[in-house]
C-alpha cells in the first residue's frame, strides 16, 4: 500500500514507480552526505528503503528515505527539496509525513546525522542525543573495498589452506 498526500500543488508519494532515479542521483551526487556514492549505491539504497519522493506536477522536487525494521528503528537519509521550492515548509512536510507513515509511526527510536539542517528536525521532534557516551559508529569509506565485503572469506580460506597441509 502506497501512501498518497497532497498539500496545495504538491503531492508526496511512497510509490516506488514515481521516484525520478535521475534527479534524485543527480541533487545527491551534489551534496556534502553523498557525493561520494556511485550510482549504483544509490539505487541500492532506494531499493533497500521505504523512500518518499515529493512533486510539484511530474516533476520530483524533493525526497527523503526511511532504513528501517519496521518494528523499532529507523534511520532518515538523503532528506532534500530542490533550492527554488525551499522555505515552503515542504521540508517540514516531508519529515512529519515520514514519522506519521502507517508502517512507521510506532517505532521507538529515530535516528539521523545532519550537518546543517538541525533547526529543521528539532522543529519535528528530534534532540541531540540524550546520551551521546553510548552511540558509536563505524565510518567507512564508499564504496567499501573489495576485500572488506566479505571478511570470512579470509577466514575460510585461511581455514581450508590449513586442511590440506600434511
Amino acid at each position: 500500500m502506497h501512501v498518497e498526500l497532497s498539500r496545495g500543488a504538491f503531492s508526496l508519494s511512497t510509490d516506488p514507480a514515481r521516484l525520478d532515479l535521475d534527479a534524485i542521483y543527480a541533487f545527491l551526487s551534489q551534496t556534502y552526505w553523498a557525493k561520494s556514492r556511485s550510482r549504483e549505491l544509490v539505487e541500492k539504497s532506494i531499493r533497500n528503503s521505504l523512500c518518499f519522493g515529493v512533486y510539484h506536477g511530474r516533476d520530483q522536487i524533493g525526497f527523503a528515505r526511511a532504513v528501517t525494521d519496521y518494528a523499532t528503528f529507523a534511520y532518515l537519509a538523503d532528506v532534500y527539496i530542490l533550492e527554488p521550492y525551499r522555505r515552503r515548509g515542504l521540508a517540514r512536510w516531508l519529515v512529519q509525513s515520514v514519522l506519521s507513515h502507517p508502517e512507521l509511526k510506532g517505532l521507538r527510536r529515530w535516528s539521523l546525522v545532519t550537518q546543517d539542517a538541525q533547526e529543521l528536525y528539532l522543529q519535528c521532534g528530534f534532540s541531540e542525543l540524550q546520551h551521546p557516551e553510548r552511540f558509536m559508529e563505524l565510518l567507512r569509506s564508499h564504496p567499501a573495498p573489495a576485500s572488506a565485503v566479505e571478511p570470512q572469506a579470509d577466514i575460510r580460506q585461511a581455514a581450508q589452506t590449513k586442511e590440506m597441509k600434511p
